[in-house]
């Protein structure tokens, strides 16, 4: 039996160690989009890049034999969530979407919430400040429409030309990231302003945690919309799932 997992979490990641554990009869092939050059390891087969929309999806299940498939995709994804709903829904594939819980503003917290990232690069404002952008690469050229800020950016990877502006920083690094360092980093770097997806997990909320105690403001744009499929939220309810779905036996204490 093949499992689809959409990758592109720390859930997903850690998935695959899940199941070589607890469900070794499952074969389970992670799928990645391909935006980071060096995704993190994983113990499964991996395959990376686009099915094609709805019906390469559609054949890619015919031809593996997918039983079922887990939609591990980042909070941000947007497309591939619903294409992997109507592929399923027409393959008549169990479909199960891991979403962890949103982040929410705790007391302290100077919040501007947003429902973009154009709209994020907007609530910056005119006077130029020192912006901490922890957005990823790929959603960098939208903070070009705003040249007069000193940018300092925290990408995985390399930003090549993505924020053609004057002053542009750049961290590589890959998360988690411990509060007392995200403090420290802010300090030092003279940060005026956080701007953040709301990606949820405990893996970057050190710098929310940070921006409070420094009473940094910090614009939060929202996730985009998801479909209506069963979710849950953390990862233990998956093989849960998977029984449930005839998938494995009830005697595994799962």
């Amino acid at each position: 039996m093949t499992v689809l997992i959409l990758g592109g979490t720390s859930e997903a990641a850690a998935l695959d160690q899940l199941l070589a554990e607890q469900a070794p009869e499952i074969r389970a092939i992670i799928s990645l989009a391909g935006h980071t050059v060096d995704p993190r390891p994983s113990n499964l087969p991996v395959r990376v890049g686009g099915f094609g929309g709805v019906e390469g999806l559609r054949r890619y299940l015919r031809e593996e034999g997918i039983v079922a498939v887990i939609d591990a995709t980042h909070p941000f994804a947007a497309i591939m969530p619903f294409h992997a709903e109507h592929a399923c829904k027409a393959e008549g594939v169990p479909l199960l979407a891991i979403r962890r819980e949103s982040w929410a503003p705790q007391p302290g917290d100077r919040w501007t919430s947003v429902p973009d990232i154009a709209a994020a690069a907007e609530a910056l404002g005119q006077e130029p400040r020192r912006v901490f952008l922890t957005i990823g690469r790929l959603e960098l050229p939208a903070f070009a429409a705003a040249p007069q800020h000193r940018y300092l950016v925290r990408a995985i990877e390399p930003i090549g030309d993505r924020l053609p502006v004057p002053h542009v920083d750049v961290i590589l690094a890959r998360g988690p990231f411990p509060v007392e360092d995200e403090e420290a980093l802010m300090r030092r770097e003279g940060v005026e302003i956080l701007v953040s997806k709301n990606a949820g997990g405990p893996a970057t909320i050190g710098k929310l945690v940070a921006a409070r105690r420094l009473a940094l403001p910090v614009v939060m744009v929202a996730r985009p919309p998801k479909p209506d499929v069963e979710t849950v939220e953390h990862l233990d309810q998956v093989l849960p799932w998977l029984v449930t779905q005839g998938l494995l036996a009830t005697e595994r204490g799962v």
